[in-house]
């Protein structure tokens, strides 16, 4: 055991609260559930390409694409949304002292999306319904399927109103309770909350204008539904890295890695981002060209969000390290190290994508591995250790943050390699148009990372599963 820093002497109290912490275990049981389902999903995905199957398995119409859309749910839109879910949770605990006002909203939020998390798999076994992979949030056309993402939506609107509605209002000379300043995360989680409302607001005045459509909605109307909604949303998972990224610091290191008001400054950049949204739905007419690009220029933000919080972190690297702090001696930091690299090279990778190729699933799938390995060492580093449980497997920790990172970094290169030789995006077999060795060896390159990260992926899961399946310590000085 260690003992607790600073950071976490004033995260711990605000979960002394059984209820509060069984709260928090919920919300990261839902998070691992989502990256396992995903992960199963991509084991389904490559045997149903296996030459022949379908005369053995009776594979349901449009299997490929189903598991597809169900892979990129569960790993992007669900888990990360769980993570932030977590975080509301604790920030709600934080501005509530330890006591925080509406558990009902909690109650609700966590049984809305046991429910998505049913629905949003079982239309990929069912023959009805069309797969679109439409950006943000690909869909099944099956009303199970919009159903679950309406409950999903609205789980998560409940946990963001409830960090709202528990931001303390503080009269004169009333003292502070468990040194409740608002730390990095704290403030991620309160920016993250009032983000994700916007988004939620957007795709529901998106709705609400497209009406309902005349049969099966197609691709345009799913892209034109999350488009606003799904561009604000990533401003959601930005806030939460870059907090994540010196939270898991501050919380093993013991004192601020860097200086925190960079990433107070960014999360401003980024309400900035959000804050003038609302002016293009004034100065253009919903889902018009020009609507659309300024909603697509959002991204240019992130770098100005992102961008400060690394640099510093990486300039405070070598003090830290002579004064005896080793990033590679803890499988969190390590995480969160390594996720500003896979971040930054995605970003570099969007400068030259048209959407057409490879090149643009490269991209963005850098920029989530960058995020993914955050939550990572939020796993690790502070969720775990805030519901007293200790990550046993260490060795197996660090393999798994290293093989995602490596998986991942060389899955991207690879899209980003065979999009360069015209390979089509969001297709398989013969319709990727594999004609170039450049985009034969991109491919080959794409598919083993792809199995790396897939395997960290499971070793991630069953180092959380494993932790969580023992009984909590009864010392608040777990750390990892």
């Amino acid at each position: 055991m260690k003992p607790m820093t600073p950071l976490m002497e004033r995260l711990s109290p605000a979960l002394d609260d059984y209820s509060v912490r069984k709260g928090l275990y919920q919300w990261i049981v839902l998070g691992i559930s989502a990256i396992a389902i995903a992960g199963a999903f991509a084991l389904l995905l490559a045997f149903s390409r296996i030459p022949g199957i379908q005369d053995i398995f009776p594979w349901p119409l449009d299997f490929f694409k189903k598991g597809l859309v169900v892979h990129v749910v569960f790993s992007f839109v669900v888990f990360f949304l769980s993570v932030f879910a977590a975080v509301a949770h604790i920030t709600a605990a934080r501005l509530g002292n330890g006591r925080p006002k509406f558990p009902t909203f909690a109650y609700g939020a966590y049984r809305l999306t046991i429910v998505a998390f049913v629905f949003l798999f079982v239309p990929a076994w069912m023959n009805r319904g069309q797969p679109m992979l439409n950006n943000y949030v690909p869909v099944i056309t099956d009303p199970l399927y919009y159903m679950a993402l309406m409950a999903l939506g609205i789980a998560m609107a409940l946990m963001a109103f409830r960090v709202i509605l528990n931001f303390p209002i503080r009269k004169k000379n009333r003292p502070k309770k468990h040194g409740m300043g608002l730390d990095i995360l704290t403030l991620s989680g309160v920016g993250a909350s009032v983000f994700y409302l916007f988004a939620f607001a957007y795709v529901m005045i998106a709705w609400t204008q497209l009406g309902s459509p005349d049969g099966p909605p197609d691709h345009q109307y799913n892209e034109e539904l999350f488009w606003a909604g799904g561009h604000v949303m990533q401003f959601v998972n930005v806030a939460i890295t870059i907090g994540a990224w010196f939270a898991v610091g501050a919380a093993v290191y013991g004192r601020a890695p860097f200086n925190p008001m960079v990433v107070v400054a960014c999360i401003g950049v980024l309400a900035l981002g959000v804050f003038i949204t609302p002016l293009f739905f004034i100065i253009w007419e919903s889902f018009s060209a020009g609507w659309l690009q300024a909603f697509s220029d959002l991204q240019y933000i992130f770098a100005f969000a992102t961008l400060p919080v690394a640099l510093v972190a990486f300039m405070a690297l070598p003090g830290l390290i002579k004064s005896g702090f080793k990033p590679w001696h803890n499988p969190g930091v390590l995480a969160v190290t390594l996720s500003p690299i896979v971040f930054g090279m995605g970003g570099i990778m969007g400068l030259f994508v048209d959407g057409h190729d490879t090149r643009t699933p490269g991209h963005y799938h850098a920029m989530i591995a960058g995020v993914t390995l955050a939550f990572i060492g939020l796993y690790f580093s502070i969720f775990l250790p805030l519901i007293r449980r200790q990550v046993a497997q260490r060795k197996l920790a660090f393999a798994t943050v290293w093989m995602f990172f490596i998986g991942q970094g060389i899955a991207a290169i690879g899209l980003f390699i065979a999009g360069g030789h015209g390979t089509a995006r969001k297709v398989a077999g013969a319709e990727q148009g594999l004609s170039s060795i450049g985009a034969k060896i991109g491919m080959g390159l794409n598919g083993g990372g792809g199995l790396l990260a897939v395997i960290g992926g499971a070793f991630f899961v069953w180092i959380v599963a494993t932790a969580l399946l023992k009984k909590p310590s009864s010392s608040k000085e777990t750390m990892v």
